[in-house]
């Protein structure tokens, strides 16, 4: 159940399908096998009315009508037992009664007696959103009895307003003797709306002693300014209540202590961390959640408001909508370099609350900063972590192709080229635009260089446009000299101008032939390309490798691949290489 869909059905009196368990349908050919004529007679029945609409019935007794009832006076007696059970406040065992009743008779659903009895089973089952609807019916809305059950049920939802809304309506019901639920929804309502005098005015009608009642009191009386008084009733509740009513005492002194400044946050954030420690999951734990992320907030206290605010949003969803957005930009102010977050912590934050962060291309342009400042630092495997965080669970279709791409690159230097090929298995999709196919198969094939598949990796680069260059790349790593010299060979560089790149082929394809001893082809590049390396740095080497037959011995062959310029035609596919094969 959501605040926002109770809050609609507060407003709108709202049905749903779900009310009503579908009844059962005969099989072809037979007939129906319910029981017909009780909603007519229930619906001529006089309203339920006060606590004369739910007469006890003692259990002994109610069995042994239900064991000697007639077929045709079954329902009735059901009809007793469900009441009789609801003054109980039995409602999940009252909701199955009633269930069966309507199986029966599908025409209850349409008895405003039947729905206000459903009704009050599901507000003591705390489904208030189903109680509301099922109280919806054109008679009922201004019956002081289904008004005050309403009441409750949106008081125990949460909506305080809508509840006190209802007593107008409800007054005439609520002021006969009732039972203490009744009161204690008012008076709750009461208090969490901003009507505390009205709060104590219900609740002079319980008894001093009753612990649920000294806990709305007090409440109220802090709302009203009177702490002694109400520090009492806390303390009473401690001694006599049920152990959710005084962790709910605790907690409603620590915020009276919080409203007049009687504390310093640090000291009720210390408090509330305790009560958050040893209380979980319901209206006692989202209300410390709240006072311990505003605390944090007021005191820019950033780690603490990301931790309270994140357990409000993740355990609590009716509070989505009001710390979220605050949320969003407190994780953003993460990254931000006037924070001075050391990278570690920075990042330790990001990763714990990555799933508040926004979707689309602001969230992706968030964790791309982060990424990019972790590879900066060489922490590859902690951006491709976080990238594929991003890339698996939030990033649009738009996105997922090149931010694939780069979550690989990142794990391929990380010396993890398995998860680098699980990513490109689990994102694989052919639609994708060629460019980034492309990029996505260099990937791979650097990928695979690492996990030692190097023929695979020719294969996966055969079909590219710079299919040779790329290949001869990875021929050059593995240091295969007679596949390397073959693909070199056909995009050597033309004209007399050789730059860095230029000048790298020229040498590669040198040493490549004089590994393999081939003189006459070293003889034809020193033949071609002697005046485009005359007055360049990289000439001695040249000279040295093509000069002269014989010239380079191994020892000159090492230094001569230590001399090559750092440049390769295959670009950042030959970095990606070399930065993965030397970690």
């Amino acid at each position: 159940m959501t605040r926002a869909r109770l809050l609609g059905c507060a407003a709108l009196l709202c049905t749903t399908s779900a009310t009503l368990p579908p009844a059962p349908v005969a099989p072809a050919g037979q007939a129906s096998t319910r029981v017909p004529g009780f909603a007519a007679e229930l619906a001529q029945r006089q309203p339920l009315a006060g606590g004369s609409a739910w007469p006890a019935l003692a259990e002994k007794e109610a069995w042994r009508r239900l064991a000697t009832a007639q077929a045709g006076g079954r329902q009735a007696v059901r009809w007793d037992y469900a009441r009789s059970l609801i003054a109980a406040e039995r409602g999940a065992d009252a909701l199955g009664v009633l269930d069966v009743m309507f199986q029966d008779d599908r025409d209850l659903g349409m008895v405003d007696a039947y729905r206000l009895a459903r009704g009050a089973a599901l507000t003591q089952l705390g489904r208030a959103q189903d109680a509301v609807a099922a109280l919806d019916m054109p008679g009922l809305r201004a019956d002081p009895e289904a008004c005050l059950w309403r009441m409750r049920a949106l008081s125990e939802g949460g909506l305080a307003q809508q509840a006190l809304e209802q007593l107008r309506c409800a007054d005439a019901a609520l002021a006969k003797p009732r039972a203490a639920p009744f009161v204690i929804a008012a008076a709750h309502a009461g208090v969490e709306a901003g009507a505390p005098q009205k709060a104590l005015h219900w609740l002079s009608w319980l008894p001093d002693r009753d612990p649920a009642a000294n806990l709305l009191r007090g409440r109220a009386q802090l709302a009203l300014g009177k702490t002694d008084e109400a520090r009492l009733r806390f303390a009473r509740v401690e001694q006599s209540g049920s152990a959710r009513q005084r962790m709910d005492a605790r907690l409603s002194g620590l915020e009276g202590d919080v409203a007049r400044k009687a504390i310093s946050p640090a000291e009720a954030l210390k408090r509330l961390s305790e009560i958050r420690y040893s209380w979980r999951g319901d209206a006692i734990e989202a209300r410390a959640l709240r006072l311990s992320y505003r605390l944090a907030d007021e005191s820019d206290d950033l780690p603490g408001a990301l931790s309270a605010g994140a357990a409000l949003v993740r355990y609590h969803g009716d509070a989505s909508s009001e710390v979220l957005p605050g949320l969003r930009t407190k994780l953003a102010a993460v990254l931000e370099p006037a924070r001075k977050l050391p990278l570690d912590k920075a990042a330790g934050l990001y990763w714990d609350y990555r799933d508040l962060a926004p979707t689309g291309a602001e969230g992706d342009l968030m964790a791309s900063r982060l990424a990019a400042r972790l590879q900066q630092a060489g922490l590859y495997e902690r951006a491709a972590d976080l990238l594929s965080y991003q890339l698996t669970r939030r990033a649009g279709d738009l996105a997922r192709g090149p931010l694939s791409a780069r979550v690989a690159s990142l794990y391929i230097l990380a010396a993890r080229p398995e998860r680098a090929l699980k990513i490109l298995r689990q994102t694989d999709d052919p639609a994708l635009p060629d460019a980034i196919l492309a990029e996505r198969r260099r990937v791979e094939a650097a990928a695979l260089v690492q996990v030692g598949r190097a023929q695979e990796a020719l294969a996966v680069l055969q079909d590219l446009p710079d299919a040779d260059a790329l290949q001869a790349e990875v021929l050059w790593q593995q240091r295969n000299w007679a596949g390397y010299a073959d693909k070199a060979a056909k995009a050597l560089p033309r004209g007399r101008a050789l730059d860095a790149v230029a000048q790298a082929q020229v040498l590669r394809l040198a040493i490549s032939q004089a590994m393999l001893g081939r003189e006459a082809a070293l003889a034809a590049l020193h033949d071609r390309y002697e005046a485009g390396f005359r007055g360049l740095p990289s000439a001695p080497v040249f000279e040295m490798l093509t000069g002269k037959p014989g010239a380079a011995d191994p020892a000159k062959l090492a230094q001569a691949m230590a001399a090559i310029p750092s440049a390769s035609p295959a670009g950042d596919f030959a970095d990606l290489l070399e930065r993965s094969s030397s970690r």
